[in-house]
């Protein structure tokens, strides 16, 4: 089984996801659709899109291990691994600690969970893991087809890379704004990197990891750090910071477009289209 998740892909929520814009997003040339958020164990949105498309990838980002069955989830990705066969991937991770009232030992859940997709057939090619720090990058390195950090950097990127060798699929999320005027940029990216990531252990140590100061953290995160979390420009600006990722050392890089919604996010995606591909 080989699922080629092509250069760039979309990300946008799971349950905000139309047929309409899977369908027109495949058709300017994007790789694969993300479903981000926690989509259900039964997969039933991925289905939906699908069913829309005619060759595009569509992956989960995230099923969130707290919160589906890892053997409704098995059997959710048996139906759509058979039905539309190297068209879709399963992406799992562990949230946050400060979303689940359950949240403990995560790196055992990790292990836990993936043992039961192990028991149920669910194969490695066909999995990806929610991954930032280096204890769990090398899990996804070991376990499963590669990585997929959120809210990261290319030099997050680089760094990954570096862990878990040339032969990992790695796949990092980047948010952007098609606004060439910095502030009202980044009055549209800096409420959807503080509320929640910037309040998130997680994240927050990932920055401090990568070199941010707890200054550019804090009181909503700095300019400097909005800027690095959510590239804003032109097509062209936007395109040079996407592609850093893929020099850093990605393989696929997963574009998430702010400040709109719905169909109305397609001229942005037509824009970078023009000249990403």
């Amino acid at each position: 089984m080989t699922v080629e998740l092509g250069r760039f892909g979309v990300w946008h929520q799971w349950h905000k996801w139309s047929p309409e814009l899977a369908y027109e997003l495949e058709q300017l040339g994007y790789g694969t659709m993300w479903l981000g958020g926690s989509p259900t164990a039964d997969l039933a949105a991925a289905e939906q899109l699908l069913k829309a498309t005619r060759s595009v990838v569509i992956g989960t980002s995230i099923v969130n291990m707290w919160t589906a069955n890892p053997v409704e989830l098995a059997a959710s990705y048996h139906r759509l691994a058979d039905a539309y066969p190297n068209r879709f991937m399963l992406g799992v991770g562990i949230g946050h600690p400060e979303q689940s009232a359950v949240y403990s030992s995560p790196y055992d859940k990790i292990t836990e969970y993936l043992d039961r997709l192990d028991e149920h057939k669910v194969p490695v090619e066909g999995r990806m893991l929610a991954a930032l720090g280096p204890k769990v990058l090398k899990v996804a390195a070991e376990r499963t087809a590669g990585a997929i950090p959120y809210l990261t950097t290319p030099e997050h990127t680089r760094e990954a890379r570096e862990l878990i060798g040339p032969d990992v699929l790695l796949a990092p999320e980047h948010k952007v704004v098609l606004e060439i005027d910095d502030d009202i940029a980044r009055s549209i990216g800096r409420p959807y990197v503080e509320k929640p990531y910037l309040g998130l252990t997680n994240y927050r140590k990932n920055l401090r990891r990568i070199g941010y100061a707890q200054h550019d953290i804090d009181n909503g995160g700095s300019d400097r750090l909005i800027d690095d979390l959510v590239l804003h420009g032109t097509a062209v600006d936007i395109s040079d910071g996407l592609t850093a990722h893929l020099e850093a050392g990605a393989d696929h890089v997963v574009i998430q477009q702010l400040g709109h919604t719905d169909l109305e996010l397609l001229p942005g995606y037509e824009a970078l289209a023009t000249v990403l591909f």
